[in-house]
């Protein structure tokens, strides 16, 4: 079964008491039961709902996994991993790492003695830090957020392997549309959901895709015990939205490398980073883990800073908000929004300067994004 039909037909086949081709929303909190223990298969919505299981089925096929969890935000996701750690224990990261991600590490679990180091992965002559460090969990994304950095997650399963460790790969920028960890080797696939998956910007979600039992496990009992459980309607407006999931990356991925293409032409742009422009350092690892390059695209523009904030807030299509992934086309300066809580001399010193600007590519006609982005240009 292929993509496009996995994601209509997995998991969302239709209700078996009135023939609903789409599977009604349970809005409950609670369900009924035969006897004490002896329940219809849920007892209490924040331990199971009949949409975390529909939603669960169809992005477990769709990440190539045994097991999908799925919670109420992408820091859900993140919060549900890092709970399953113990004070002591210590995580190598990618140094380009989501502003949320390294907050919550920093701000609310070094207090409980979890330690983060972070190294540049996407250079394998670090490689060795790995066993070096011999941390509890390897922590990357790729692409990354917000430098699309690509790692080499088939090479780096290997190294963690080999050195006892597991490999977490946050796979929210590519979807599994595009990338699948686990296929590479990865021991845990971790999306916002919020994202391409859901596609339209309107609810939050989180996943986490394994095939260990033993995370499996873990997994489930953090969406219980930690109180990390999506909504039910949120489930199934991302289950509803994951149905064109294929045939929106594809739209993302074509005006992506278009903007992109236009983007690096412009002489007031000192660096355009998109995966599968020849210009990426690691455009051939890209083209050789990934489907395609989708939507996201980054600029660093040789302007000051009060241009750039003055061209990023005159866009007509480019709506200046925080998330990515919708159906429309977003900009963001990393540097005062998703990153402004990491320190800003640890931003540039990893490449987040203030005139580093991210697009999230829509999928509304590329012409009328390049237009709007000139006409903003020619306003300078």
């Amino acid at each position: 079964m292929e993509f496009e039909t996995v994601a209509i037909h997995v998991g969302q086949e239709p209700d078996q008491e009135t023939g609903a081709v789409i599977p009604p929303v349970y809005l409950t909190s609670t369900f009924a039961q035969h006897a004490p223990g002896q329940t219809r298969g849920y007892d209490y919505t924040r331990s199971g709902n009949p949409a975390f299981t529909r939603l669960g089925a169809t992005l477990a096929r769709l990440e190539q996994a045994e097991f999908a969890t799925v919670f109420g935000s992408g820091m859900a996701a993140v919060n549900a991993v890092i709970s399953t750690l113990s004070s002591g224990d210590h995580v190598l990261a990618e140094e380009n790492i989501y502003g949320c991600t390294y907050r919550i590490y920093d701000q609310v679990f070094k207090k409980f003695g979890i330690t983060i180091r972070y190294v540049d992965l996407s250079d394998p002559a670090n490689y060795p830090e790995i066993a070096k460090q011999n941390p509890t969990l390897v922590w990357i994304e790729s692409p990354t957020n917000p430098l699309l950095k690509i790692l080499d997650i088939e090479a780096l399963a290997t190294a963690c392997h080999a050195a006892g460790t597991e490999l977490l790969v946050d796979n929210t920028f590519a979807s599994p549309y595009f990338q699948n960890p686990l296929s590479l080797g990865a021991d845990l696939s971790l999306s916002s959901t919020t994202k391409y998956i859901n596609g339209h910007s309107d609810c939050l979600g989180g996943v986490v895709c394994t095939n260990s039992h033993a995370w499996n496990e873990k997994m489930i009992f953090a969406q219980k015990a930690v109180g990390l459980n999506p909504s039910p309607f949120d489930c199934w407006l991302i289950s509803r939205g994951l149905k064109t999931l294929g045939i929106r990356m594809e739209k993302h991925f074509e005006n992506a490398l278009a903007v992109a293409t236009f983007l690096e032409n412009l002489d007031c742009t000192a660096t355009v980073r998109y995966p599968f422009l020849p210009s990426h350092p690691q455009h051939e690892l890209a083209k050789k883990q990934m489907r395609g390059g989708s939507g996201m695209v980054t600029a660093i523009f040789d302007l000051p800073l009060e241009q750039v904030v003055k061209l990023i807030s005159n866009l007509q299509f480019f709506s200046l908000a925080e998330s990515l992934g919708g159906i429309e086309s977003l900009i963001c300066h990393p540097a005062s929004m998703t990153h402004a809580s990491i320190p800003k001399e640890e931003r540039e010193a990893v490449g987040i300067t203030d005139g580093l600007v991210r697009f999230s590519v829509g999928i509304e006609n590329a012409a009328d994004l390049i237009e709007d982005l000139q006409t903003a240009l020619n306003t300078l």
